[in-house]
């Protein structure tokens, strides 16, 4: 079982409280041991924004820290806020929209700029953005890692983390040696989605038990997440929010008292700079 003591934080999700779950979600996530969350907006399309400018992405950002809030009141934790830009959206603006690959790294990078104000005034925690993880023109993909690159820009010069949504691979040294000529350390990148072995950047594990035992067993630093896309389109997609509890009583169960101590105290703090113990109520009141 899963302790008084013990945070439990999925590292990405994503929370939809007009269109799907929302903070029903985020209940259920609760109820099973749940206590931190990072909540990661949706794709700014998701919710019927076709941005032709960074200031476009601002009511995708400002709805997303609306429901962060909504969902820290519920948890026993809190929860916290990761803004930017998906990177699927370049495919959206070149192929979809008629703009040219120069045009849309544009467009995203506003957007990032945007996102980097919310970090800058202490109401986000971190960045969002990546390349595509589909086989894209070298046009688009050069323009993709520029967005890439410009988010570690901002993340060098706020000193916060940047989650990225790329290409499945175990070895991203590359990706981790821009962030750094960025200013950034190379532990403030963040593979979302990531398989158990990774090379460069920190990986956020899918919360599926071979990948977990790869990370467990390894004991490099390493986050758990789910990828919820509460999407009522697609209601079995990726991982439920029930999850990640799950899996860390498994971890515990299984004798990986460590590397859940890893994955939701000590990674956390090295990368985000969060502290998920003295922000656990129920540490305090006894409850």
């Amino acid at each position: 079982m899963i302790d008084d003591e013990t945070p439990v934080l999925d590292n990405h999700l994503h929370l939809d409280p007009d269109n799907h779950r929302g903070i029903d979600a985020v209940e259920d996530f609760a109820r099973l041991g749940g206590t931190h969350l990072l909540v990661v907006n949706k794709p700014s399309w998701h919710l019927d924004v076709e941005a032709d400018r960074g200031e476009d992405f601002r009511p995708v950002f400002e709805r997303t820290i609306e429901v962060v809030e909504e969902a820290s009141a519920v948890l026993e934790g809190r929860a916290w806020p990761v803004l930017g830009v998906h990177p699927g959206l370049i495919s959206r603006l070149v192929d979809e929209r008629g703009y040219s690959p120069e045009e849309a790294r544009e467009i995203m990078q506003s957007g990032i700029d945007v996102a980097a104000e919310y970090v800058a005034d202490g109401e986000a925690l971190a960045l969002k953005s990546g390349r595509p993880h589909y086989d894209v023109d070298d046009s688009v993909w050069e323009a993709s890692n520029d967005v890439m690159r410009h988010a570690f820009e901002h993340g060098g010069d706020l000193d916060c983390a940047v989650q990225l949504h790329t290409e499945a691979s175990e070895e991203m040294t590359e990706v981790a040696d821009w962030a750094e000529d960025a200013g950034m350390e190379r532990h403030q990148v963040v593979k979302h989605y990531a398989a158990g072995r990774l090379e460069g950047p920190t990986p956020s594990v899918m919360s599926e038990k071979d990948r977990l035992e790869r990370a467990a067993e390894r004991g490099e630093p390493f986050l758990m997440e789910t990828d919820y896309v509460d999407d009522p389109d697609r209601p079995g997609a990726v991982l439920g929010p029930k999850t990640v509890p799950r899996r860390v009583r498994w971890l515990l169960e299984e004798g990986y008292e460590e590397a859940v101590h890893n994955a939701h105290v000590e990674t956390p703090k090295l990368v985000y700079g969060i502290d998920t113990e003295t922000t656990l109520d129920r540490r305090s009141d006894g409850s």
